[in-house]
């Protein structure tokens, strides 16, 4: 089989497309052939080093296809079924093995490139605004980054739930994105802060480095800041005093692991967000498919916020 592998962690250029010898599942294990491959900022993390891996080895994090083959023991999957996973390397391959109990059905009315293209955000989405900060009717929610495949989410979710959205977006062309899922008001990055000062209840920031300090200015006393991600870079320490100052506010720096690792938390978002899907509640965006050959491509794209929703890697 074909498979993304690195033996170092560095550029796109540590990207090998390599032949594998085709993998046979362990006990508990499945085989799953991959049909979609989703592409996420937690990739590009591994792939450079901001996240250490043991080397060589193999890419992403999100994937969906069908079970080939289990091994002992496994009794919750069976060869034909439809299936998709997060939080598990080695979806950027033709084949990736999966522990079964990491594993979620795909029911009929969803497809499993859209399958793909939505678990690891959708499953995010989902935990921040009904764990992190439940969302409600009346809510004044802020979102970074709206156009990106995690604002879309983040924006579509927090309006079904009856919240006032305020989006950022550089672009006129995502700012139409943006509105066409649900966002209220729609700023630049140089201006949220300003107009939002002391209004969110809740700010959901993937942006990090450069949307940070902003975000703590949007907030009202006791809001909650939730910083899920680091597109622009890392946030600086912070001295907890500066919470004090503005307003008794919260921090959190939630991660998608900590809010599924019992199954039974793992099987009811994707139910939720499955649901959501297949009633036309949430609208997918899927930006661009990419050959798996292509992984550096698609790498470049996405760091450089070339790209608009979700972007998949097809084998």
């Amino acid at each position: 089989m074909r498979a993304i592998v690195i033996a170092a962690q560095g550029g796109t250029e540590v990207l090998d497309y390599a032949e594998l010898p085709d993998p046979v599942p362990g006990p508990g294990e499945a085989v799953v052939d991959v049909e979609a491959s989703g592409v996420n900022f937690i990739d590009i993390y591994h792939r450079s080093g901001t996240y250490a891996l043991q080397l060589p080895s193999k890419l992403g994090s999100e994937g969906a296809g069908t079970v080939s083959a289990v091994g002992e023991g496994v009794e919750s999957v069976k060869p034909g079924d439809r299936v998709g996973w997060v939080n598990v390397l080695g979806s950027y391959a033709e084949k990736a093995v999966v522990p079964a109990d990491r594993l979620v059905p795909v029911p009929d009315g969803v497809s499993t490139e859209v399958a793909a293209a939505a678990l690891l955000q959708g499953m995010t989405a989902h935990y921040l605004t009904r764990s992190t900060h439940e969302v409600k009717e009346g809510d004044q929610v802020l979102v970074h980054a709206a156009a990106g495949g995690m604002g879309l989410l983040l924006t579509q979710i927090a309006k079904m739930f009856g919240a006032t959205v305020h989006a950022t977006v550089s672009t006129a062309e995502k700012e139409k994105l943006a509105r066409e899922a649900g966002a209220d008001e729609v700023l630049r990055y140089d201006t949220f802060a300003e107009a939002l000062r002391d209004r969110m209840d809740v700010v959901y920031d993937g942006v990090g480095k450069t949307t940070f300090d902003g975000g703590l200015d949007a907030l009202r006393p006791r809001g909650l800041m939730a910083l899920y991600g680091a597109a622009s870079g890392p946030v600086p320490p912070l001295d907890p005093q500066v919470l004090n100052k503005k307003g008794s506010l919260f921090l959190t720096r939630p991660t998608l692991v900590n809010y599924i690792a019992e199954r039974e938390e793992l099987l009811w978002r994707a139910s939720e967000l499955f649901d959501w899907i297949s009633s036309g509640k949430l609208k997918i965006n899927i930006f661009e498919r990419y050959p798996l050959a292509e992984a550096a491509r698609a790498h470049e794209d996405l760091a450089a916020r070339r790209t608009t929703g979700k972007l998949l890697l097809i084998p």
